[in-house]
């Protein structure tokens, strides 16, 4: 039996639901909002998050208040099958089609939630997994003009600490030899993958050759495959790991070489089925996986981490909680890895 179709089959009793729009400011000129889905039934309620990036897709939302016909009784997979049929941005057109999977996600994972609460049981009994304690890296950008100093600031708190870094080419190879000798980096995120967004990466070859052999024991995130870049890889394929392009197992059947590693983040799935034939798919074919982020700042930061306890809680995962991304983080953080903290009913985290 497959992973999704040990829940498929669950009950789901949906009668209303709500929206809830969360708002954190992280910089000057960046203020992010995401929306709690909330679907009730049955006396349960059931809780998702829509990471979407545009802001005025989440005000647009919020307006037009819970419009969707999703009231009914199905099975968890026949409430998947209804949301293929339903436009879940009924008044805009989200800029990027990815958008339309973080939505997605938001409904599915709090269906899931829902389902497994009014079943009275949680994600990890229903999949026969026990979960285990999860290592996290924290996930950021250095300082302009680039230095090192974000990475001492977190080192100084908690030695222990290790990074997801994305590099610019402002990197020199002072920097990347300075952040060597920390030994804190685990992966780098080079964004090669995106076109036309404020986070496109480095095309410079240059910048690559001084990363691959400046941080040999870095995993190397969505790298650029132009002509120029391609060579530099050569030989370092094992290292490479890709996030941006991966939305189905078909995505990772495409890429130009089988990967020994993948960075999971269910909301570029959209849909529970596609999230978990791809961790079986990885399972089948011995390539590892570590969960990724998307600053959310409600449950689905818990969804992100619960989903890395059963599946790969040992990797690199970039599933810190949310506190890390804060511009003035608490005195007080926990620390990786982070114990169990999986709710006795539901896909709940640290309820």
């Amino acid at each position: 039996m497959s992973t999704y179709e040990q829940v498929a089959s669950l009950p789901l009793v949906i009668e209303s639901y709500t929206l809830e729009v969360l708002s954190l400011r992280l910089s000057e000129d960046f203020t992010r909002l995401t929306t709690v889905v909330h679907l009730h039934g049955g006396g349960h309620e059931g809780i998702g998050e829509d990471v979407t990036y545009d802001a005025d897709e989440h005000t647009a939302q919020a307006d037009a208040g819970p419009i969707l016909p999703l009231a009914g009784s199905f099975t968890l997979d026949g409430f998947s099958q209804h949301l293929e049929t339903l436009d879940l941005f009924p008044s805009t057109t989200p800029e990027f089609p990815a958008f339309r999977d973080y939505r997605r996600w938001a409904f599915e994972s709090a269906a899931l939630d829902l389902a497994l609460r009014q079943s009275g049981t949680n994600l990890a009994n229903a999949l026969g997994i026990a979960p285990r304690r999860v290592t996290f890296v924290v996930s950021t950008r250095l300082d302009e003009p680039a230095n090192t100093s974000r990475v001492t600031r977190w080192l100084d708190r908690d030695p222990s600490l290790r990074f997801k870094l994305d590099p610019t080419d402002t990197w020199s190879q002072a920097l990347i030899d300075e952040l060597r000798e920390l030994d804190a980096v685990r992966t780098i995120d080079l964004k090669g993958c995106y076109t036309g967004t404020i986070v496109d990466g480095s095309y410079d070859p240059a910048l690559y050759r001084r990363l691959i052999a400046g941080l040999p024991e870095a995993w190397i995130e969505d790298p650029r495959l132009s002509p120029e870049i391609r060579p530099e890889l050569s030989g370092h394929e094992d290292r490479v790991t890709w996030d941006a392009p991966i939305h189905s197992v078909d995505d990772i059947l495409a890429l130009d070489w089988t990967p020994r590693m993948i960075n999971m983040k269910p909301s570029r799935f959209g849909a529970l089925s596609r999230l978990f034939a791809a961790y079986d798919h990885l399972a089948a074919n011995g390539i590892g996986a570590y969960g990724g982020g998307q600053t959310e700042l409600g449950p689905g930061r818990g969804h992100i981490q619960y989903l890395a306890s059963l599946f790969h809680a040992g990797s690199p995962n970039d599933v810190a909680p949310s506190g890390y991304n804060d511009p003035s983080p608490p005195r007080t953080l926990p620390r990786s890895p982070l114990a169990v903290a999986i709710s006795p009913i539901g896909f709940r985290w640290g309820e």
